[in-house]
């Protein structure tokens, strides 16, 4: 008789949790496939981490098993079939918390494995039955209203009394893991130099609009409305992160500007001056997040004359809208999302354009992206289909860096047939395309280099038809006092010229804020050491420094997308709040550090 999906999951996890509690290391690895591949967020390496291999698989479990005692592994619905491959939920117990994940079989063995961290036990999130009572029934003299308590703790926080964890960044990253944080009742202060919450997205050109959609886009605890537009503009945005703050009670001091940081060995803390409202003041948390955007420091080249250009010149940053440049002439130098987003945005007001495209650059229809890569967990067919933002998160995690290429080549294979026509009109005009090092398209761009791609919103059409006009394979050379003499010769008169050249590591910040042995200590971030271009190996298994220990005691790194700002806040939360509380977490499997800055 033919075993169903759902036996074989459960079957395989039955002998899975045997195994484990005998200790028999053997027995576990013959569960697995020699090709396969366990991916810990926090639940058994207090880290971020992939094992990739029996062997390795071994060695974490030789290492952690005993501490980590897990237990109670239990299928969660049942299991399906597709392409010889079963895939199962579970959740399962260890010694401290409780824990979901996600188990992939071929031919009866593990193929791939994904357990996290969702609670600690006795340090749940106040929530459904746990939820605060909120009304103090009964007398009581002299009580504090929830007002009250609320404009105390704002008082009294970073003043008298210290946080416990101090993020510096208060855009969506900074939030996120604030409200994961108030949940779990850490005391935390988000420190941002806007004077609003959401004004890193207000203070942005006028047309700038989300390219990721909804469904993929929520905060969390608090998902958009259902009527919230697929693409949200950028003050819609703002505004949204700024009602967050506020309803997430979350204390977050905005027109402040971290001014420096060190760490006091000795105390085990961090001493941290920033200005607030004009005023000095040193916070001294314990836990030091950075979360100022996944691509950290704006990269501005140095270019022979750029003192002398006598026109407006700016990096991608801090471009503040086309209105202004209405019949001038720009240049644009770079050629991925900022660039076209900004092109487009000047050639609708007016202004003749050229983009400089120094190498080759991912595009990526937002239709055909929408539809093919991103719909089948981010999308209202998948709402109706019952996967939930946190179902497709975690399914999102459960496919190990390693082999997520080869989940995603098939989809950019389709896109190229799709698109062809628009492919085949860039390169007519001059365009370098291309889909990857190995034709795995923009996420496994994104995730190895964080740049070379542009999310097409109209702006190849401009392109394609000659609107926004091209140099391409070309460089600056040098600036004038009203144009730019490119490499091969040629010379463009400009009036505007925007850099749109991307953005240094993250620990560019800590170079400025703490110290460049700090963050060289701590070494580059992002990047996966798949050796492809922008990328060098050797191979880390995870994003460099991302939501775990870095190799500074007490330093954090937080960002990326809304997605991984929602998801990943997760797992950063539990690893501060499981240290505020004394909890054990011995670090397995920490990476070394290969690249600086």
């Amino acid at each position: 008789m033919m075993i169903t999906p759902t036996q074989a999951a459960a079957g395989w996890l039955e002998e899975f949790g045997v195994a484990l509690k005998s200790n028999d290391l053997d027995a576990v690895a013959a569960l697995f496939q020699e090709d396969c591949y366990w991916r810990d967020l926090v639940s058994f390496t207090w880290n971020i981490k992939t094992m990739e291999g029996r062997q390795q698989v071994r060695d974490m479990l030789a290492a952690r098993l005993a501490d980590t005692a897990p237990s109670n592994w239990r299928l969660e619905g049942d299991a399906t079939e597709a392409d010889g491959v079963v895939d199962a939920w579970l959740t399962f117990e260890t010694g401290v918390a409780r824990g979901r994940g996600h188990l992939r079989l071929k031919d009866g063995r593990a193929w791939t494995l994904l357990t996290t961290m969702t609670e600690l036990k006795g340090h749940e999130e106040k929530t459904g039955e746990r939820r605060a009572k909120g009304a103090e029934h009964g007398v009581q003299k002299g009580r504090l209203s929830w007002l009250e308590k609320r404009q105390q703790e704002e008082r009294e926080l970073g003043y008298s009394t210290q946080p416990y964890c101090l993020i510096i960044g208060g855009g969506q990253g900074g939030i996120a893991l604030g409200a994961r944080l108030k949940r779990l009742d850490v005391p935390t202060i988000i420190v941002e130099r806007n004077p609003r919450a959401g004004d890193s997205w207000r203070n942005r050109y006028k047309s700038l609009c989300l390219h990721d959609p909804v469904w993929y886009d929520h905060l969390p605890y608090l998902p958009f409305p259902d009527d919230w537009p697929v693409f949200a503009p950028k003050d819609k945005v703002g505004d949204w992160l700024e009602m967050y703050t506020k309803v997430m009670e979350l204390n977050y001091w905005s027109s402040t500007e971290a001014v420096s940081a060190r760490f006091d060995e000795g105390k085990k803390e961090w001493e941290v001056l920033v200005r607030r409202n004009g005023e000095d003041v040193t916070l001294r948390p314990k836990q030091l997040v950075f979360a100022l955007g996944v691509s950290g420091f704006p990269n501005v080249p140095k270019i022979e004359g750029a003192e002398d250009f006598q026109g407006v010149q700016h990096h991608s940053s801090k471009h503040p809208g086309g209105e202004a440049f209405a019949g001038k002439k720009a240049v644009m130098l770079g050629a991925n999302n900022s660039a076209h987003d900004i092109c487009a945005d000047l050639w609708e007001n007016g202004a003749d354009v050229t983009m400089i495209q120094r190498s080759s650059t991912h595009i990526a229809p937002s239709e055909s992206l929408m539809e093919l890569a991103l719909g089948g967990l981010y999308s209202e067919q998948a709402v109706a289909n019952g996967i939930t933002t946190d179902k497709a998160d975690l399914t999102f995690a459960s496919v190990p860096y390693k082999i997520m290429h080869t989940f995603h080549i098939p989809v950019y294979e389709e896109m190229k047939k799709r698109d062809a026509d628009l492919y085949e009109r860039l390169e007519k005009a001059g365009f370098m395309l291309d889909f990857g090092d190995d034709g795995s398209g923009l996420f496994m761009k994104y995730l190895r280099r964080g740049s070379g791609y542009y999310i097409d919103v109209g702006a190849s059409e401009l392109v394609a038809n000659g609107s926004i006009r091209l140099k391409s394979r070309v460089d600056i050379r040098r600036i004038k006092a009203n144009s730019v003499e490119l490499s091969d010769g040629t010379e463009l008169p400009a009036d505007l010229l925007v850099y749109a050249t991307g953005y240094g590591s993250m620990n560019g910040w800590v170079a400025q804020l703490v110290s460049p042995e700090v963050a060289d200590k701590v070494g580059k971030c992002w990047g996966l050491g798949s050796a492809t271009t922008k990328d060098p190996g050797p191979w880390e298994g995870e994003l460099r420094n991302m939501w775990k220990p870095t190799a500074q005691e007490n330093m954090w790194f937080h960002g990326g997308n809304l997605h991984q700002s929602r998801h990943y806040s997760r797992y950063l939360s539990l690893q501060l709040k499981a240290r505020m509380e004394g909890i054990p977490t011995p670090v397995y499997g920490q990476a070394k550090v290969h690249h600086l800055r």
